[in-house]
């Protein structure tokens, strides 16, 4: 099955983001996927997810958070990126927001059929988007940090689906943070599933993390990565085919 890409500009403010649109050729209204990249940005890595999703038969719309389809290499580029975000909340947000506003606007794309996927950054993201009330079936976080997430859940809707997939090491969402996020998501009414791994650290999917300088904070792992994948096509295959019966 063929697939078609279109580079997709949209703004907030006086940001220019530039979006990717990943569907099946010929693809009208399907199950999308809303992807978030990690706080690399949208690079070749996220690009390769999103097309391999749409192999899968869905329609993917790459957000770009940072804006101007800026990528970054290491540390000394990452923290002041997400710093920019979580120091301003509502830029963050209405980010994300954009990103899904567009997305839906989109030919390829069923705007009553949609689920969030991030990783790391993303995954955070996908759940910020969530809590505060964003309009979509469900949201899938792979190693998000939960340290800048907060844990007011009142404007979530009620049975929206979250699957968050976690490395049980990972320093940037500990044993406390993962249950002050369960005990928000069953207050909130979100329908949840964790998927947590032994002796595995934050990034662990990351291609980029395979030689770690720091294998104790992030580290990829392979099995795990393998492990998280099938966790998320499986989520999505099926919260989008309850959708398409309730």
């Amino acid at each position: 099955m063929g697939s078609v890409e279109r580079n997709v500009e949209y703004r907030l403010g006086d940001t220019r983001m530039h979006g990717l649109l990943v569907a099946p050729e010929g693809a009208s209204a399907l199950p999308t996927v809303v992807l978030i990249h990690d706080a690399f940005g949208l690079g070749t890595e996220m690009i390769a997810i999103a097309r391999h999703l749409a192999g899968l038969g869905f329609a993917v719309f790459a957000a770009d958070v940072w804006g101007n389809r800026t990528t970054a290499q290491d540390q000394p580029e990452i923290g002041p990126l997400i710093g920019s975000m979580v120091g301003n909340r509502p830029e963050w947000h209405a980010r994300v927001d954009a990103a899904h506003r567009t997305a839906v606007a989109q030919p390829e794309i069923d705007a009553d059929n949609v689920i969030l996927l991030g990783y790391c950054f993303g995954g955070s993201s996908a759940l910020e988007f969530v809590r505060t009330g964003g309009a979509v079936r469900g949201a899938v976080a792979i190693h998000p940090g939960l340290d800048i997430v907060e844990f007011d859940w009142s404007a979530a809707s009620p049975g929206t689906e979250v699957l968050v997939s976690l490395g049980a090491a990972d320093p940037m969402a500990t044993a406390e943070q993962r249950q002050q996020l369960t005990e928000a998501l069953d207050g909130a009414g979100v329908e949840w599933e964790l998927n947590l791994y032994s002796r595995t650290v934050h990034a662990f999917t990351s291609l980029k993390a395979q030689d770690s300088p720091a294998p104790h904070v992030f580290a990829y792992h392979p099995r795990n990565a393998e492990r998280a994948w099938r966790a998320t096509t499986r989520f999505l295959t099926e919260t989008f085919a309850r959708a398409s019966v309730g």
